[in-house]
């Protein structure tokens, strides 16, 4: 399972200069990578857990290689250096670190435990609820207060997921349990690393954090996995799901989270927010598709309830019309330029490149799916199948 990034401290700093059109496309590339590697490590565990089981074993092993690549990491590069300035002591270790590794593993083992439960879709309209759980606990360990704004958005996002797990047909009440236990963790841990970044004053990135947590969570998972999986674990288990498939699906859990802190140096929180509503909208796409997850009409009103007050809670209705009107200055000028010199209106350079990325990525996603829908096939069998050959 793919870990959250923990949040960044930054000290105050003129405002940045212009980024150019090379740092851009860049920027781009990050964002492009960052949703493929996150829904193909969702839909991976998706197909490791379908195909063998042992949820938790499986985010125990994706803790323990990002523990040791993370170590690998900290001796032979630069990356990692930030954590010597950071004052790790065993009390500061006991009453901060352990804490967050407790919460955040019980945050993984729930989230990849629900795919036995739910449909990937239903999955990611529960998880618009996880700013909601993150609000009431802020107010619960007096982080913040709470204000008449938050709770209207707080309703609206809660009448929205409501209304979506009302409309699901495959409605499974140990995996909803299993779920919302799932967002109640990663409240927790999301509060506690706030906590601790303003309390103590510390500046800690997402590798730095892996690098402390990542140990920690693994013991956790070992422990409740031994118990619970490892007395119907086989070694017959491992050859089904493949050595090289396990290896890939750790190396994308990781890339998942280097690709996460880039785009906090790279990109301002509206457009990583906006970003992963496209990617859980694209996600839950994916799943209708190639896995044919029946949606009802109520879902769908459900899950748009749940997005407008996601929305209006991240940026504010001044922020929001600010973005329409910009948006709508830009069409209507690029359009009338094009009218007053008499040319067809033709897209930019920089968004050419954006909308072939964009369909690149949903290509590529496609092409995944599918193939896992035959997975019984060879892939050389599999083109050939699916171009109109018999195998």
């Amino acid at each position: 399972m793919a870990y959250s990034p923990l949040p960044v401290t930054e000290d105050a700093a003129p405002p940045p200069a212009p980024a150019p059109a090379g740092s851009t496309l860049q920027t781009a590339i990050y964002m492009v990578l960052w949703i493929i590697s996150s829904n193909f490590t969702i839909l991976f565990n998706k197909y490791l857990i379908d195909t063998i089981g042992f949820a938790i074993l499986l985010t125990c092993w994706h803790l323990v290689f990002a523990a040791v690549v993370t170590q690998i990491l900290a001796r032979t590069t630069t990356l990692l250096d930030s954590r010597h300035q950071l004052p790790i002591s065993g009390r500061f270790f006991i009453r901060t670190i352990l804490p967050i590794g407790i919460v955040s593993s019980g945050s993984l083992v729930c989230s990849n435990v629900v795919y036995l439960y739910l449909s990937v879709a239903f999955i990611q309209m529960l998880k618009a609820a996880s700013p909601v759980a993150v609000l009431f606990t802020s107010w619960a360990m007096g982080v913040a207060d709470p204000t008449m704004t938050a709770i209207v958005n707080v309703l609206c996002i809660v009448a929205g997921v409501g209304l979506a797990s009302a409309g699901e047909v495959d409605m499974s009440m140990i995996g909803t349990v299993i779920q919302l236990a799932g967002i109640m963790f990663e409240a927790l841990r999301v509060v506690l690393i706030q906590k601790m970044l303003s309390n103590e004053g510390l500046k800690m990135d997402a590798l730095v954090g892996l690098y402390y947590y990542a140990p920690v969570c693994a013991v956790m998972n070992l422990v409740v996995g031994a118990a619970l999986e490892m007395p119907h674990f086989k070694y017959e288990d491992l050859e089904r799901a493949g050595f090289m498939m396990l290896i890939l699906n750790a190396a994308v859990a990781l890339l998942l989270n280097f690709t996460s802190m880039v785009l906090i140096g790279k990109t301002s929180g509206l457009v990583t927010t906006l970003t992963g509503i496209f990617k859980n909208i694209l996600l839950i796409g994916c799943s209708v598709l190639f896995w044919h997850t029946k949606i009802s009409t109520i879902q769908v009103v459900g899950y748009s309830v749940s997005l407008a007050g996601l929305i209006h809670y991240s940026f504010g209705t001044e922020k929001i019309l600010g973005a329409l009107k910009g948006a709508l200055a830009m069409v209507t000028g690029a359009v009338g330029a094009a009218s007053v010199s008499g040319e067809k209106f033709r897209p930019s350079r920089r968004m050419r490149i954006g909308l072939v990325i964009a369909f690149i990525t949903l290509l590529s996603i496609c092409i995944f799916l599918a193939y896992m829908r035959h997975i019984e096939a060879s892939p050389l069998e599999w083109v050939w199948s699916t171009t109109g050959g018999t195998v």
